[in-house]
């Protein structure tokens, strides 16, 4: 299955995101993972060398062409990180879809934003079905009084073509500190708040 983890607007965490499903799908259901890093910021590529080097293991090695996106074999789970700075690589990431994941950050103008990409989606896949698209609260507020990721969720799921999904990622250190040594968060601590969202989000997911 290729999933193409995607948002028009920057600052989402789609990288994060990306690198710790990737590392998720390998270790926990023991299947071969390919990780495109389709993005020019190249975020995923810098965390998979510290990982190389400092011995972490899985080890993967990062893809960066797009004409390879869809060669992998039956038994391949396929994550795709894309940028919007390079719209040939993202239009064509998301023709060979199966599915898109969107994460969303609660404000207003990242709603926007995912209303806009969804219509790209529904432009570049006119042609045929399209791929499942699914969304998430991502950098969600942690205080519990806080309204901003409530309101963005039910906005989102007002949408047509996207399919709102109840596991949150919140605003934690945690993803920044272990994207910055080559681990996932569920590898740098086990029993944090952090790890226990990307085990959630990884069973819906897969």
């Amino acid at each position: 299955m290729i999933t193409v983890i995607g948002n028009l607007k920057g600052g989402t965490g789609k990288s994060t995101v990306a690198f710790n499903l990737s590392i998720w799908v390998a270790t926990r259901r023991n299947v071969h993972v390919s990780i495109y890093d389709l993005d020019p910021q190249a975020t995923i590529t810098d965390a998979l060398e510290i990982r190389t080097e400092d011995g972490h293991m899985p080890a993967l090695e990062p893809i960066h062409f797009v004409s390879q996106l869809g060669s992998e074999g039956k038994h391949t789970e396929v994550i795709v990180d894309i940028g919007i700075s390079d719209a040939e690589a993202m239009n064509a990431a998301i023709q060979r879809a199966d599915r898109i994941v969107i994460p969303v950050a609660p404000s207003q103008a990242d709603v926007w934003s995912t209303q806009r990409f969804l219509k790209l989606i529904s432009n570049v896949t006119k042609s045929g079905s399209g791929p499942e698209v699914i969304g998430f609260m991502n950098r969600s507020d942690t205080h519990a009084a806080v309204r901003e990721t409530d309101d963005a969720f039910e906005a989102l799921s007002s949408l047509k073509g996207i399919k709102m999904i109840e596991p949150r990622l919140y605003q934690r250190t945690a993803y920044r500190r272990s994207f910055s040594e080559g681990l996932a968060v569920f590898e740098m601590d086990p029993k944090s708040k952090a790890a226990a969202e990307v085990e959630e989000l990884g069973e819906l997911l897969y």
